[in-house]
């Protein structure tokens, strides 16, 4: 039923007298979130859910407080939670490449690690000390003695008897060796032995050599047995060095003995110790630099760096559990690094150098990561779902597979893995994973859907108003009255563009409070008033609209041509909304027309030169519909129609033009002129029932600024959908305007509803016999229809005429022949 609004249900007030307070000061402190019931029950059942893949995707769109709501919620669950485990590397004495990551209580792993170190101080001062003790020197000096005792007995038996035959055993720089004598008991020179008798240098050359294999025989014994010595040496070491190694190993190990992977790695650390006394003992004299020190190549490992402990996550001052947000979730963020340290060229690591990630860090927590921002990142969306599938994080070096030539790193072992991941996107996102990701569904199998608005009630402004106290007072501004609140409230119901309902695009109301807080500073007020908010949008708006005023421009001048005033045969004023990205607003367009004999139905010029979306094409599918159904009841319809948008130099989409376009059409059949003082908005069916559309305040406010800066003319006014009279929330000159009787907004129902508006004529209804009373829009539509389709019939006659007369004369033609 077509009717005309009051200002009333053109914006819905907000009663400033429905609060108590008078500033937001007086209000308490809330932390409670603004609806969302929805999401936070599906935060509850995700955040509570132990079994494999029920991690959480937060889905919503910017600005709705999902950060803010997720962060708080899982703080106050996490304080509630056991701190996890602190994890260590520590080196791998079976296989150094291979590090060993070892549990510890939370906050003992800084105890193990200075315990450590003061371990390996200790042994540094010790182990010395007992080597160059009196005791160990003495047992050391007995086990040399022997060995030197019986290697001089050896040698002084070999020499006496050599003596005999006239050789002795010598010690020379290289080495012992067997050397002839002269009558002197003298080493025989050379010369001497050259002027020896050939039998006697022969004789004595024999003999010399079987004194070479006794001598090689003792020698041979005699390493034997220095191989014995070392070994005596090295079991003394031991047994001195576990004197005191074995204590504090034990001493160390009962602290942690519930840690199995702890009493393995102290098990180990005691042989490595025993097995490597040279690190421990005295460094000998430090070199003199000289002037090519530069060239001398670094030491490769400092002995002691093995012994040390890598706290890799210390969650010793945790009150809870971990919540860790990524902010730039990158692999090496995500998964740890293993880093190098460069010295004259060369690089090299060790496990002291492994540095965890955001999920070591969240481990035996939560961990919050921008969806978006996680598959910009290569690499980080793949192997966070192996991690979460496999429940162990790995550190590689992610790149390793794309080097030419393989280089040897660490291979650090895996760290069990049992967080709960929460990531937060764009609804397009997360469907676009659900479909085409099936890893995603099974391992983000809770969905927690954030909605961009709430239900306008008592207790949600109520709620509301706790929020704006909580930001006035959090953001330091000034406090708002009772006016201030209840404004913000309405543009609240503007946000959401719907009358009952309030925007939790929490962001855009935080961003209207600041810039209300700077007007109300300007104006010099103490409080933020509804005048300093309305100025906020007011202002707002200015800063960006100046394509908006750009094309008004252009109307008001003609280059662009709308009309407001009189009337037009097949012509109508449409409504759409052009969307900057920052700002949208109404743009009002010219509709036309033209209808003629012949058979081609209705043409939409858009689409034959391809500016027409598929929506589009679709409304004028549905007008051809409507007009078979409506007038071709007895007879098909002969009729040729082109529709256009005039001056229109951009791709056009939707179905909001289609009763404007029927207008048009209707208008150009019938011969009925259409009032150029309205403008139309609205979609339709088949049936020629009108449906809602969208952007409905900005294209009301488009058309009505147009009709303002001209001049009202009386008349003036735009034709909506009746379904979008709750989408209404008007800016305040429109709603004094329709006060004033300068501006009206007129809803329908039905088609015909608007076409009666405009024509000022009945459109008329079909009586039973099939046929519309005179004087109505309709019968002249109909009428127009049966013109148009005789003067075809008659032509396709006389055609056919025609062409008959024309094969007559060719018959007597060939029948004269």
């Amino acid at each position: 039923m077509m009717a005309r609004l009051s200002p009333e249900e053109l914006y819905k007030r907000c009663d400033p007298d429905l609060f108590t307070f008078n500033t937001t000061d007086e209000i308490s402190d809330s932390k409670e979130t603004i609806g969302q019931e929805k999401a936070m029950r599906a935060l509850d059942f995700g955040l509570t859910m132990d079994s494999k893949g029920f991690n959480i995707f937060a889905l919503g769109e910017s600005g709705t407080g999902k950060m803010s709501t997720i962060m708080a919620l899982l703080k106050e669950k996490a304080s509630q939670e056991r701190v996890p485990e602190d994890w260590c590397y520590v080196y791998n004495f079976k296989n150094p490449d291979a590090p060993v990551v070892i549990p510890l209580g939370a906050g003992m792993g800084l105890s193990f690690q200075k315990e450590m170190d003061e371990f390996i101080r200790i042994l540094r001062t010790e182990i010395p000390k007992a080597f160059e003790s009196k005791e160990y020197e003495e047992q050391k000096g007995k086990i040399l003695e022997q060995f030197q005792q019986k290697q001089l007995e050896y040698f002084s038996k070999l020499d006496e008897e050599a003596k005999t035959k006239g050789f002795a055993v010598k010690r020379g720089p290289t080495g012992v060796m067997i050397v002839p004598l002269n009558e002197n008991g003298e080493v025989l020179s050379k010369e001497e032995f050259e002027v020896l008798d050939e039998t006697v240098r022969r004789q004595m050359e024999e003999t010399g050599r079987m004194f070479q294999v006794r001598l090689n025989d003792a020698i041979r014994v005699l390493r034997e047995t220095d191989k014995i010595v070392r070994d005596m040496l090295a079991k003394l070491e031991k047994m001195v060095a576990l004197d005191i190694v074995g204590p504090l190993v034990e001493a160390i190990k009962n602290k942690y003995s519930k840690y199995e992977k702890m009493l393995t790695y102290f098990e180990d650390l005691k042989d490595e110790i025993l097995s490597h006394l040279d690190d421990f003992k005295s460094p000998g004299e430090e070199q003199q630099p000289t002037a090519m020190s530069f060239l001398k190549m670094p030491q490769q490992e400092v002995p002691v760096t093995k012994y040390a402990v890598n706290i890799f996550v210390n969650n010793g001052e945790n009150k809870g559990a971990p919540v860790v947000f990524e902010s730039n979730p990158t692999y090496l963020n995500l998964f740890g690094r293993i880093e190098y340290k460069v010295t004259y060229g060369m690089a090299a690591t060790d496990f002291s150098l492994i540095k965890a990630g955001s999920v070591h860090k969240a481990n035996g927590g939560y961990l919050i990561i921008n969806a978006a921002d996680l598959l910009k990142n290569p690499f980080s969306y793949d192997a966070l779902k192996r991690a979460l599938k496999n429940r162990e994080i790995r550190i590689e070096d992610i790149l390793e597979q794309y080097r030419m030539i393989s280089t040897s790193t660490l291979k650090p072992e895996p760290v069990p893995l049992n967080v709960k991941v929460v990531l937060m996107g764009n609804p397009q996102l997360y469907y676009l994973l659900y479909a085409y990701d099936e890893e995603s569904r099974e391992l983000f199998k809770v969905k927690a859907d954030f909605d961009s608005r709430i239900d306008r009630t008592a207790e949600n402004i109520d709620k509301y108003a706790a929020f704006i106290a909580r930001c006035q007072k959090e953001e330091n501004l000034l406090p708002l009255d009772r006016s201030g609140v209840a404004k913000i409230i309405e543009f609240g119901s503007r946000f959401a563009d719907h009358q009952n309902k309030l925007s939790v695009k929490f962001s855009d109301i935080l961003d209207l409070l600041r810039e209300s807080h700077y007007w109300a500073l300007k104006a010099g007020s103490k409080v933020v008033k509804a005048e300093h908010v309305s100025r906020a949008v007011t202002e707002g708006i200015y800063r960006v609209n100046r394509v908006e005023e750009r094309l008004r421009e252009m109307m008001l001048e003609g280059t662009l041509i709308v009309d407001t005033e009189g009337s037009r045969i097949g012509q109508v004023n449409g409504l759409a909304v052009l969307d900057l990205g920052d700002y949208s607003f109404g743009k009002p367009s010219r509709i036309t027309a033209k209808t003629f004999a012949g058979r081609a139905g209705v043409v939409n010029i858009e689409r034959e030169t391809k500016m027409s979306g598929k929506i589009h094409e679709k409304a004028i599918m549905i007008i051809s519909s409507y007009l078979g159904s409506k007038y071709a009841v007895k007879k098909p319809i002969s009729l040729s129609a082109s529709i256009t948008f005039e001056q229109l130099y951009e791709m056009i989409e939707g179905d909001s033009a289609t009763c404007a376009e029927l207008y048009a059409l209707l208008s150009s059949i019938s011969g009925v002129p259409l009032k150029q003082s309205f403008a139309v908005t609205g979609s339709m069916d088949q049936n020629g029932d009108v449906q809602p559309i969208g952007g409905i305040n900005q294209k009301i406010e488009g058309f009505f600024e147009l009709c303002r800066m001209r001049g009202f003319v009386g008349s003036n006014g735009v034709i909506i959908p009746k379904k979008n009279a709750l989408n209404l929330f008007l800016k305040e000159e429109v709603v004094n305007a329709v006060r004033d009787g300068k501006f009206a907004v007129y809803i329908i129902d039905k088609m015909e509803e608007g076409l009666e508006i405009l024509t000022g004529i009945p459109a008329g209804e079909m009586n039973g016999a099939g046929e519309y009373p005179e004087g109505t829009v309709n019968h002249l539509v109909v009428k127009r229809l049966t013109e148009i389709s005789e003067a075809l019939e008659k032509k396709k006659d006389k055609e056919g005429e025609a062409a008959a007369s024309k094969d007559g004369n060719n018959h007597l033609e060939e029948g004269q022949k």
